[in-house]
């Protein structure tokens, strides 16, 4: 059980998880836990045989790794809630890092954060907890990421980026050097932003533009 990871969330991103644990073979043992209409389904051969109102009795079975398997497509406090859950059920949260992502030994990487395939993060970045960096996504030099964001696949974030809690940077969308982008902002795929976001909101486009 010291060995064994519960992922919380089925769906594609669970997927992707399972598939880099397996990669990296860090585990002996994988459980998911999802919604309780999930039960009996598999995902990768894996059976989701547990619900999220089980955790706390996992814990208290032995199992103490748990980490947040549900993705996130738009601006929603879902995943930040998963999070809190199982860091109060007292469970210890890693971070799980593909073999081939090229990672700066001087970036820090918050736990419950999953840094996917071929991704690169360069010097100076702080990733902060809970958050999703997507397959090929580019992070470069002096960025801050807060909590509970996800870059996009194929998102580039020029030097000195900063992006507020919550944040969803959308596939292919790129971020021009030393940007701020507030809080709970869903940035859409493909769109290039070149100035400062500091409100709430959906931006598209090239340059980006606020449409809701």
């Amino acid at each position: 059980m010291s060995n064994s990871i519960i992922l919380v969330g089925g769906g594609g991103h669970c997927k992707v998880i399972i598939d880099i644990l397996k990669e990296n073979n860090d585990y002996d043992e994988i459980l998911i836990s999802d919604l309780k209409e999930n039960l009996g389904k598999e995902i990768l051969g894996i059976k989701i045989e547990y619900t999220d109102d089980q955790l706390e009795d996992l814990y208290k079975k032995g199992y103490k790794n748990a980490f947040v398997s549900m993705g996130k497509v738009e601006i929603n406090e879902q995943r930040k809630k998963l999070y809190e859950k199982i860091q109060n059920v007292g469970f210890n949260i890693p971070v799980i890092i593909s073999k081939s992502a090229k990672i700066s030994r001087y970036s820090e990487i918050g736990e419950g954060t999953l840094i996917g395939k071929n991704v690169v993060v360069n010097p100076g970045t702080k990733i902060g907890k809970n958050c999703i960096i997507n397959t090929g996504s580019i992070i470069e030099h002096d960025c801050i990421i807060e909590d509970n964001v996800h870059i996009g696949p194929g998102a580039i974030l020029s030097g000195g980026t900063h992006i507020g809690n919550n944040s969803f940077i959308g596939t292919g969308a790129i971020i021009i050097q030393n940007i701020n982008i507030s809080e709970n902002v869903l940035i859409g795929a493909g769109a290039v932003v070149v100035k400062d976001i500091n409100e709430p909101g959906v931006y598209v486009g090239n340059p980006v533009r606020k449409i809701r």
